[in-house]
């Protein structure tokens, strides 16, 4: 559906560029131009530029440039076609659109649908703030830590618990109340709320327009449906509609991140903790639609729920998501038990760390396997390990099956090399441990000793100290370092389980590679010492921490794995280092 040109031409002559751009940007005048920061990159020194004469402006900074409609675009995140509305309601420009002969009277109902829901979200929003019979609900919401002041934000709203006020009180015709659905004919041939004894959470689609309701009952209610969503409407699918993206989205694309929260309170909870870049699917799993939208400001999708449960049927399609727009999905963990909506009063900092330790989607599910099975008898580090191999398989890219496959060998205590050409194969796995060859069951750890002893020059430059996770591993390595491989001369520096393992090391033998072993350790031992900083609050060292991510997902590409070893080794042995 276009917009007549005329009526395109008739808003911008209606709207000053800079009045516009001066609602978002302080603007100073220099020469025939005005200047000021550009809101679309960070810079100390204005580059931006805005002309009145030529109704443009441009950023020699970041490039970015265009008229009017352009920098609503990109300021607001709309499409053209609603930049152009949000103008022409300012400037009081009636449009008129040229797709199919009923567009435009198509049109004028949807702007009639929400012009309805505005007056039904204000009308709600009176109700809980101000009528007597709304004290239970603020009661309610106040001991979830909402606030009056969180409650107007959000425009949250009492549905007083009687059959019809809302249909009698609003002064809106019955068939725009059924069609934004409101209300509907009862029985007796009159007209009902939809909503009742609810507390309600407006939903709001990107551009900040009412689409939707979502209905709470109070705690005690003996109605069975504890929670109560709009039916799809013209203006409202489920699909394509996250609750909260109006007032994320701005936060959103500075962070490149987006939380999917499950419920309506999990985003409050984020906002009131200060992460103010969660949404929530309404009543939903969520769709590729939602992926979709979310593209349009960032790249990396939180999920803020059960995600364990989602992956059962939906992993694949994650995966292809992944690809098909190319975001990375990852998962947050919380306290068990714990929903963001409560933390946010108990443990708000708690919600910030969740984010930004989130795990990525597969690691996620491989490590509920591997913490789900036992790894005390040969046998139980196989099934464990066939479970996470399994869950592996899913992802359709080979490189990433590869790195997850050496992390199950280094958790299991099994070669990588057995477990990466499983995963390699593709498939149900099936792992073998045979328990009268001893070493067949050793992992990634005692493999990689083996190799420094028999091939030195092979493995040596891409060990050090901190790769080896067990205390016994660890000074059996610094026993064949500083004997440069002498096995009987380190066999005389150590006693116990470090003796058994150099002298077991010394008599085997793996045909393996060496720098895939190498590497499954220092991935391992990476994620292990990440793991350990997320209270670190230097920013040299959080930069620093977010580049040695950064680099570990490089470990995916075979033409960036070289590169990616050498700056982990260097950021390992910095860290370990500077805490001995």
């Amino acid at each position: 559906m276009g917009i007549v040109d005329d009526d395109i031409e008739r808003v911008r002559t209606a709207i000053s560029i800079v009045d516009i751009v001066g609602e978002y940007v302080t603007l100073r005048r220099v020469g025939r131009s005005l200047v000021g920061l550009c809101p679309f990159h960070s810079e100390k020194s204005g580059s931006f530029n805005v002309r009145e004469d030529t109704g443009r402006f441009k950023c020699f900074g970041c490039n970015a440039g265009g008229d009017v409609f352009k920098f609503i675009q990109d300021i607001e995140h709309l499409d053209f076609v609603a930049s152009v509305e949000r103008l022409a309601l300012r400037a009081g420009v009636e449009l008129h659109y040229t797709t199919g002969p009923g567009a435009g009277k198509d049109r004028k109902r949807r702007q009639q649908l929400l012009e309805v829901m505005e007056k039904a979200v204000a009308w709600y929003e009176k109700r809980l703030l101000e009528a007597p019979d709304g004290r239970a609900a603020r009661d309610y919401l106040r001991s979830r830590g909402i606030t009056g002041e969180i409650a107007r934000q959000f425009r949250l709203g009492w549905a007083p618990d009687d059959w019809d006020t809302l249909c009698r009180e609003i002064g809106v015709a019955d068939d725009l109340l059924r069609d934004v659905g409101l209300g509907f004919t009862n029985k007796r041939g009159r007209m009902q709320d939809s909503f009742r004894a609810r507390v309600l959470f407006p939903i709001f689609d990107e551009t900040g327009a009412p689409v939707a309701f979502g209905g709470r009952v109070l705690p005690g209610s003996d109605d069975p449906a504890k929670y109560k969503n709009s039916s799809e409407t013209a203006i409202y699918a489920k699909s394509r509609t996250l609750y909260g993206v109006n007032w994320a989205k701005n936060d959103i694309v500075k962070a490149d991140t987006v939380v999917v929260c499950e419920g309506y309170t999990d985003v409050i909870g984020f906002h009131r903790s200060g992460v103010g870049i969660a949404v929530a699917t309404c009543g939903t799993a969520l769709t590729e639609d939602h992926v979709r939208l979310l593209k349009r400001f960032a790249t990396k999708v939180v999920l803020a729920f059960d995600a364990d449960a989602a992956g059962q049927g939906a992993a694949a399609r994650f995966y292809e998501w992944e690809k098909r727009y190319d975001v990375q999905v990852s998962v947050a963990r919380f306290a068990q038990g714990k929903d963001p909506g409560d933390l946010a009063s108990s443990n708000p900092e708690s919600l910030r760390e969740a984010v930004s330790t989130a795990t990525p989607f597969l690691g996620f599910r491989v490590k509920r396997a591997l913490d789900a099975g036992t790894i005390t008898t040969p046998e139980g580090r196989a099934r464990t390990a066939e479970s996470a191999i399994v869950i592996i398989n899913e992802h359709p890219d080979i490189n990433v099956r590869r790195l997850y496959a050496s992390e199950v060998a280094v958790f299991t205590n099994l070669p990588a090399q057995d477990l990466v050409r499983m995963v390699e194969r593709g498939g149900n796995a099936r792992v073998v441990v045979a328990t009268p060859v001893r070493q067949q069951a050793e992992g990634a750890g005692f493999v990689a000793l083996t190799m420094l002893i028999h091939r030195w020059n092979d493995i040596a430059p891409w060990l050090i100290e901190a790769l080896f996770a067990q205390d016994t591993y660890r000074a059996a390595f610094r026993a064949i370092v500083e004997t440069d491989g002498n096995v009987e001369a380190a066999i005389l520096l150590v006693e116990g389980e470090a003796r058994d393992i150099i002298e077991r090391a010394a008599v085997s033998d793996f045909e393996t590679d060496p720098i895939l072993e190498s590497r499954a350790l220092l991935a391992a031992a990476v994620r292990r010492e990440l793991a350990q900083r997320v209270h670190i609050t230097d920013s040299d060292e959080i930069r620093q921490d977010r580049q040695a991510r950064i680099t570990l997902a490089d470990f995916n590409d075979p033409r960036k794995a070289n590169d990616a070893a050498v700056q982990l080794l260097q950021w390992l042995t910095n860290r370990t280092t500077s805490t001995a």
